[in-house]
């Protein structure tokens, strides 16, 4: 049998090693697939497959998609739930001796694409790392986007599902075990359309998982990192790091702090709850519109309304906690002109943490760069209008947020006011920034002249009235003298060529001005190329005071946000007590109230205690708005323990830890379950799970 070529024997030992991805192989202006990738990727693309001599009887099935728009067919793919290894070139195919060489910079994954026509700016894009070690199983999340990175652990695989539910991954990775646990694969395969992976057992070495996380966070002990108490859930990120490692080989600094939870610290809403009381999305369409979020998000950046999804499905349950956050709210309230003015300075600023999440990949380009200088010129006056605040949160913010100025400025000085979207193009760096830059560009745009005045200065100092500065291919620029002014030609003037009736030399000087003027280009963008990369590197050694301040950002623009909902919809601030008392006056569903007409809604009143009224029974007709009273008051509180006032004339709350909430029922049939049995599993879930400050309606 004949050998394979050289290039595909190369590809062969590429694909070798990344068995388990389809291998976007690049050759040229495209990335090719060869074989089962490409019968794959023509299939799931809808592209022509082809065939390829690769020194072999038949010629292999072959695909390719252009390397410039590469993008949008990766995240289709990834968005199947395949995985991509990308083999770039990654030296200069001029300067290549043989074959060019070729390594794979990144595997994309589901819960790794970074792509922003890919990701929802309103939430999260969360890998998850399950370690299942039977009585204890570890979790840990990372958001690549944003540099987000929790661990936590829970002791069944029911607490297991509500965190899952809670953060609705991308992608799941995991042990051995967890594959045989008895969870659903197929369910959370198939219906929540989370791609699911085994890893290898060394993933999850104990001590490779301690040592790589004391390496990403530069520490000798893992005690000052507070994850000690978590040692299953400290192998679960350990494991996920090293994952991100294999998988996107970069540096991943933007990943700065890794913070440990208590899953007990927040109020717990499981999966069937947070269905019934949409609290993201409706339970039919699936839309934001009809939900609690619809209603409470009108925040102005996409940090703020992620942060604002994350407290909402994570309400607080320790009173000091909650009524600082309606201190602040409540502040922003009664100064809504300030508000409103930190508003509109919010309005223009940048998803920060996802380009933080670029810019540590190194794939942010010139235009991030400018709409990063815009939302750090916002910064100086927000932190002005903050200083008119008092209350703790409010505090805090203003001084967790670094004006930048010094970053603000580097962009403002370095970087065109409108530059290409390319690296590679030129045109990114303002003149007057850089010296050797704006000589280049002199040459580019003053080379003939430069010559003339040349060839003028050599004519009076040799006295050759004819000579000529002239160019072709082969020689490049060089001077001629004809044979009789030979004899005036200088010392300095280095023979090139000899012709029958004249001579051509070049000077160290002609020289010097042809390298600038003929390679003035490509000199140009390489070196635009790499001060622009200098200048991205500088943005990244800033990360933490960056991070710092896109959160403390995010954090104002929720409050911002509950307090013109407060204010619009005439919400109150609620009362918080711990003795398991729910007494709320003329209260009103959040929802359904902005659904209707003005003053269309009824209000109701609820009250519940520990002690003679722990149970309300509601009676009524179909459509008498039973379920909705139900839905509303479990609403209030979660809102009331978000942090945002509610919507009633008055309302006292009784912190609660959990909601349940069953609301009619339907037939789940893909899991062999009629009505009836899918209502005796959510009551037996309350039954066995409630406590004695839970808040439940079925």
């Amino acid at each position: 049998m004949a050998e394979f070529t050289p290039m595909m024997q190369k590809y062969l030992e590429t694909k070798q090693e990344y068995a388990d991805c389809i291998l976007f192989y690049r050759l040229g202006d495209f990335y090719e697939m060869f074989f089962e990738d490409a019968l794959t990727v023509s299939k799931e693309l809808e592209i022509t497959l082809t065939g390829k001599d690769c020194g072999q009887e038949e010629r292999a099935p072959m695909c390719g998609v252009p390397y410039h728009a590469v993008e949008g067919y990766l995240n289709r793919l990834v968005g199947k739930g395949y995985k991509v290894a990308i083999c770039e070139q990654v030296e200069d195919p001029k300067l290549a001796k043989g074959l060019v060489k070729r390594e794979v910079v990144r595997i994309v994954t589901p819960g790794t694409n970074i792509d922003v026509q890919a990701l929802d700016e309103s939430k999260n894009s969360y890998l998850m790392c399950i370690t299942d070690m039977q009585a204890k199983i570890g979790i840990s999340l990372a958001d690549v986007t944003t540099g987000d990175f929790f661990l936590t652990e829970v002791d069944d695989l029911k607490k297991l599902t509500d965190e899952i539910m809670k953060y609705q991954p991308k992608e799941i990775i995991c042990n051995d075990a967890f594959l045989v646990s008895g969870m659903d694969m197929e369910d959370l395969r198939g219906r929540l359309g989370i791609t699911v992976y085994a890893l290898e057992p060394h993933f999850f070495d104990d001590d490779a998982a301690k040592r790589c996380l004391m390496k990403h966070f530069h520490v000798n002990t893992l005690t000052g990192l507070g994850i000690d108490d978590f040692p299953i859930g400290l192998i679960a990120a350990g494991a996920l790091l090293l994952y991100l490692y294999d998988t996107q080989k970069t540096s991943l600094n933007h990943i700065s702090h890794i913070y440990p939870y208590i899953t007990s610290k927040y109020m717990l809403l499981d999966s069937s709850t947070r269905r019934n009381l949409e609290l993201s999305e409706t339970l039919r369409e699936k839309q934001k519109r009809g939900s609690l979020l619809w209603v409470l998000d009108k925040t102005k950046t996409a940090m703020g309304g992620r942060t604002l999804r994350n407290y909402m499905e994570q309400p607080l349950i320790e009173k000091e906690d909650i009524e600082k956050r309606l201190d602040a709210v409540e502040e922003l309230s009664k100064d809504s002109v300030s508000r409103d003015e930190i508003r509109e300075y919010l309005n223009p600023i940048y998803d920060l943490e996802r380009l933080l999440g670029r810019i540590s990949y190194k794939t942010a380009n010139p235009r991030d760069l400018i709409a990063f200088r815009n939302s750090l010129q916002m910064l100086p006056h927000i932190r002005t209008v903050l200083k008119g605040f008092e209350k703790e949160l409010l505090v805090g913010i203003r001084e967790e947020m670094d004006s930048l100025e010094d970053i603000c400025g580097l962009i403002e000085t370095a970087v065109e006011e409108e530059p290409p979207v390319s690296v590679r193009e030129g045109g990114i760096i303002k003149d007057g920034f850089d010296e050797d830059i704006d000589k280049l560009r002199s040459a580019k745009r003053d080379g003939k002249k430069w010559l003339a005045e040349l060839e003028n200065e050599d004519r009076e100092r040799t006295g050759i009235k004819n000579l000529k500065i002239k160019y072709n291919k082969v020689f490049g620029y060089y001077f001629e003298v004809t044979n009789s002014y030979k004899n005036l030609v200088p010392e300095d003037y280095i023979r090139k060529q000899t012709l029958a009736n004249a001579e051509r030399y070049t000077t160290p000087r002609l020289k010097e001005l042809e390298d600038t003027v003929l390679n003035a280009e490509d000199k140009l963008c390489t070196l635009e190329y790499d001060l622009f990369c200098q200048i991205r590197d500088a943005i990244a050694a800033e990360m933490e005071r960056i991070q710092r301040t896109a959160k403390a950002i995010a954090r104002l623009d929720v409050f911002a946000s509950l307090s013109l909902v407060s204010e619009r919809n005439g919400y109150v601030r609620p009362k918080l007590n711990e003795k398991g008392v729910i007494d709320i006056k003329d209260g009103r569903h959040p929802v359904v109230e902005r659904m209707i007409e003005h003053d269309m809604f009824i209000t109701n009143d609820t009250y519940l205690d520990n002690n003679n009224r722990l149970i309300a029974v509601i009676t009524g007709p179909n459509m008498a708005g039973k379920s909705t009273y139900m839905r509303q008051t479990a609403l209030i509180v979660l809102m009331a323990q978000t942090g945002c006032f509610v919507p009633a004339k008055s309302a006292n709350i009784g912190i609660v830890d959990r909601i349940f909430t069953r609301v009619g029922a339907s037939d789940d049939l893909a899991s062999g379950q009629s009505t009836f049995m899918v209502e005796m599993n959510e009551v037996a879930n309350i039954l066995r799970n409630a406590t004695s400050k839970s808040l439940f309606g079925a």
